[in-house]
């Protein structure tokens, strides 16, 4: 077996090959090992930044899981957690996809309910916001509400991390195919998005987009959308622009 402080090494050694577009240079991120599993901590440009620094320690030998806390840069006005949490509550209480949920604020250690579940409950979500970090605890019914619940916190202006501690009751086992169905979900959520549009694949956790946009920006906001899937390791975007 190897010692906490090889394994620290190696994954040192892998993160200078990740490719950060969002940088000059490599952005300071702190390691913290813990019976194999890898806690990141610090500051990177994007989401995509974030989700490829997580999947590029995920290989590294020796390490058993990944706890992601990488915040991404926040290039708008700074938004108080007050605000931000209300922001993301405001947005599941719109979503069609949670309207039997049950849904809370975490504030002061306190829990404030805004919605009772519905007469077919459709599970809880608490949203709790410290610092810019949003976490969403409870359970859903399913893999697609629980990585669309994600997305939906990471659409909120000054959101700088989603820590996703839902649960699914009852389980499912989670496949490339269950991603290409949590991402459909949220392409249809989007509407700067036309999903009928594009296609998506999944292979390995490696989401490919096919088809077309009306332009450039919706063809990136797509290619966004999948960046925040929790699960999607890389994404592969091949959605040409109409006419």
């Amino acid at each position: 077996m190897q010692s906490s402080e090889s394994v620290l090494t190696q994954a040192r050694a892998a993160l200078a090959h990740v490719p950060f577009h969002g940088h000059p240079q490599h952005p300071v991120i702190h390691m913290r090992l813990d019976h194999g599993a890898l806690l990141l901590e610090g500051e990177v440009a994007d989401i995509v930044d974030k989700t490829r620094t997580a999947a590029q320690m995920r290989r590294v030998d020796g390490v058993s899981s990944v706890i992601d806390h990488l915040r991404v840069a926040d290039g708008s006005n700074p938004v108080g957690d007050g605000e931000l949490r209300a922001a993301v509550c405001d947005r599941l209480l719109d979503d069609i996809d949670f309207r039997n949920c049950r849904i809370s604020a975490r504030a002061k250690g306190r829990s404030n309910e805004l919605r009772a579940a519905g007469e077919d409950s459709a599970g809880e979500i608490e949203v709790g916001v410290a610092d810019g970090v949003v976490t969403l605890s409870g359970h859903v019914i399913s893999l697609s509400h629980l990585r669309l619940a994600g997305v939906l916190a990471w659409w909120v202006p000054g959101c700088r991390c989603v820590v996703n501690e839902l649960k699914v009751e009852p389980a499912e086992a989670d496949s490339d195919a269950e991603i290409t169905e949590a991402l459909r979900l949220v392409l249809e959520t989007d509407d700067f998005v036309d999903a009928e549009q594009i296609g998506v694949h999944t292979e390995g956790r490696v989401v490919t987009l096919d088809g077309c946009a009306v332009t450039d920006a919706v063809r990136r906001r797509a290619e966004q959308d999948a960046w925040y899937v929790q699960g999607v390791e890389n994404v592969v975007n091949r959605i040409e622009l109409a006419g």
